[in-house]
């Protein structure tokens, strides 16, 4: 993550007739800086305190029944962890882009590979969900009760799943881990990856449109068809069902809408960059200033998802809100059985699912 906007060597005119005035000249970025350091820490500090609510309402909630029913309940625990942890780097960025990097390059390369892994982890998360719920409704139905898909995406294999998920985006996230430093530049310390000679043009490009593919292509492409999917399948119920059908369809389209208005701006923007890096396409110091600022508030915009999960993924789905009901009844009871035996408080029994038994998703829940 570069939100430093560092200065670099440009050429403004390209000519064989070589004068002064075509050697490379210094692009002074003091005007994104300070951009940034009034922009970044707003932004961040609005996400960190918003979507530290929501999610650790999710964990919490998921935490105190101590089990988890479907599958859908797990992929929403780990979306909320991934979001969480990615939450948790953004006081580091956010002093980074005011003050400059002043915490060593052991923590610039972890919070820059807890950036990159909770971020792809959180894509993915969303492309498991999307293909739950479409199997679940596939199951309701009867219909491909054999296929591959039904039996990978069962109670079974989920832990697998979501280790497959892990192991992806922490993947993704090793070039961060081995290749960001602490550099000294324009008066202040910056934290930011630096890509050997070797690497500069194709390796990075290449590491760019990989997180492009997983974190962005592939988590739409399976929420657009799983999706679509599902909305002909609601299209088709009796008119006495009408409420209900557009009701959750109207979820989905939220849910497709939202992820496209966040995600597409940032990676249409990183897609722009790696070719830039291998077909050098910014020639002029304005030019990459105005990328640089589009960079900050497109990944801002990117980062809103973070707050945006709990509510479009956990508070709409009526599992999550039976189980925060749940919840909210058991603790009431707690209240008041310590109220009315204090002397027994040391006995309580905290464990709500004694006699409940882990099962398959096999209900559809927008």
């Amino acid at each position: 993550m570069d939100v430093s906007g560092e200065d670099y060597f440009y050429h403004e005119n390209i000519s064989f007739n070589f004068s002064y005035e075509d050697y490379p000249v210094l692009c002074e970025k003091g005007d994104v800086r300070s951009f940034a350091a009034g922009f970044l820490p707003i932004m961040y500090s609005v996400c960190l305190v918003v979507g530290l609510a929501g999610n650790a309402l999710v964990v919490a909630v998921y935490a105190y029944l101590k089990r988890l029913k479907t599958m859908t309940d797990t992929f929403l625990t780990h979306l909320a962890v991934a979001d969480l942890l990615l939450l948790f780097t953004l006081p580091f960025w956010a002093a980074d882009a005011a003050r400059g990097w002043q915490l060593g390059e052991v923590v610039c390369k972890i919070v820059s590979a807890c950036y990159t892994v909770n971020f792809t982890c959180c894509m993915l998360l969303l492309a498991c969900i999307s293909l739950d719920r479409y199997l679940a409704l596939a199951r309701a139905q009867g219909r491909d009760q054999t296929g591959w898909l039904q039996r990978i995406f069962t109670r079974r294999h989920c832990w697998k799943m979501c280790l497959v998920v892990w192991a992806t985006a922490f993947i993704l996230g090793l070039p961060d881990l081995i290749l960001s430093q602490v550099r000294w530049g324009s008066n202040r310390s910056v934290c930011l990856a630096i890509y050997p000679p070797s690497m500069a043009g194709g390796g990075k490009a290449v590491l760019e449109m990989a997180e492009v593919l997983l974190g962005f292509l592939l988590p739409l492409l399976v929420m657009v068809i799983c999706y679509w999917s599902v909305g002909r399948a609601l299209s088709g119920l009796p008119v006495e069902s009408r409420g209900k059908k557009w009701k959750a369809l109207r979820v989905l389209l939220i849910v497709v809408g939202v992820f496209v208005v966040t995600q597409l701006p940032y990676n249409i923007l990183k897609v722009y960059r790696a070719m830039d890096s291998v077909y050098v396409l910014v020639t002029h110091c304005g030019t990459s200033k105005v990328l640089d600022q589009a960079a900050q508030v497109t990944e801002s915009l990117a980062l809103t998802h973070c707050c945006l999960n709990p509510i479009l993924y956990a508070f709409m789905g009526s599992s999550f809100k039976q189980h925060m009901m749940k919840v909210a009844k058991k603790f009431g009871e707690k209240r008041r059985q310590r109220r009315e035996n204090p002397a027994e408080e040391e006995g309580v029994d905290m464990s709500f699912n004694s006699h409940s038994v882990s099962q398959d998703t096999n209900t559809f829940s927008v």
